[in-house]
């Protein structure tokens, strides 16, 4: 009977050992957790005030710089002028680039409509003005004339230049193909005088030089005067 009653006592006593050995193993556990996440949380708040996380900041001086990315982001085309007077943009350019279109329009004189007009002559005429083509409600009654820059607007983007017009083409992205197809169409029933183009840069300079001439003239001016003055007073 004394010892049934030890061994109970002993495996009672163990068992309570056990249970407080787990539980100390899953507060420290627990405790190692908190912490982690605590360093954690700290860590980022940190980095954050450090770097600039929640309030991101263009550096003074850049780590590293690619040339050319900020100056092609604001590029502007050029303009049809310029395009016009390129090298290399010519009629027999733009015949090249007319093939693209020859799907759906000709353009020899006496040619016949397809799905769209025939182009003989189409540069300088009223837009809208083909004897014998059905065009679009848009295209009817838009008005105007086919000039360099009308023309250059619409290979661009037909449907963005003319809502409501039924042409399907997309339009050419290369100002200097839209050049080089204008100054074939040009070369095919037209005779638009072609623009010349004047560089800003050169128009700069001459203004410049202009300027440089005219205030020299105005001191020669002065000098002269002031040498006039001279000799009448020593005559007197």
């Amino acid at each position: 009977m004394t010892d049934s009653t030890n061994n109970d006592a002993a495996n009672g006593e163990a068992g309570q050992n056990t249970d407080a050995g787990s539980g100390d193993m899953f507060n420290t556990a627990a405790g190692w957790v908190l912490f982690a996440a605590g360093l954690g949380l700290g860590l980022s708040i940190v980095a954050g005030k450090v770097f600039h996380g929640n309030d991101p900041q263009r550096p003074d001086t850049l780590g590293y710089v690619i040339e050319g990315v900020e100056e092609e982001a604001g590029a502007v085309e050029m303009t049809m002028d310029e395009a016009l007077n390129m090298e290399g943009v010519d009629v027999s350019a733009g015949e090249k680039v007319f093939a693209k279109c020859s799907a759906c329009h000709t353009i020899e004189a006496g040619g016949a409509n397809g799905v769209g007009p025939n182009l003989h002559g189409i540069m300088g005429a009223g837009v809208g003005a083909v004897s014998g083509y059905e065009y679009s409600g848009a295209m009817a009654s838009f008005g105007g004339q086919w000039g360099w820059d009308e023309m250059n607007d619409w290979l661009n983007n037909p449907r963005g230049y003319m809502d409501g017009t039924k042409m399907g083409f997309a339009g050419l992205s290369s100002i200097e193909d839209r050049a080089a197809v204008a100054l074939y169409m040009n070369e095919n029933g037209s005779n638009l005088a072609v623009p010349e183009y004047v560089s800003v840069a050169a128009e700069e300079a001459e203004a410049v030089e202009g300027e440089e001439a005219a205030a020299e003239a105005d001191q020669n001016d002065a000098e002269a005067t002031s040498e006039e003055t001279a000799a009448a007073q020593a005559s007197e």
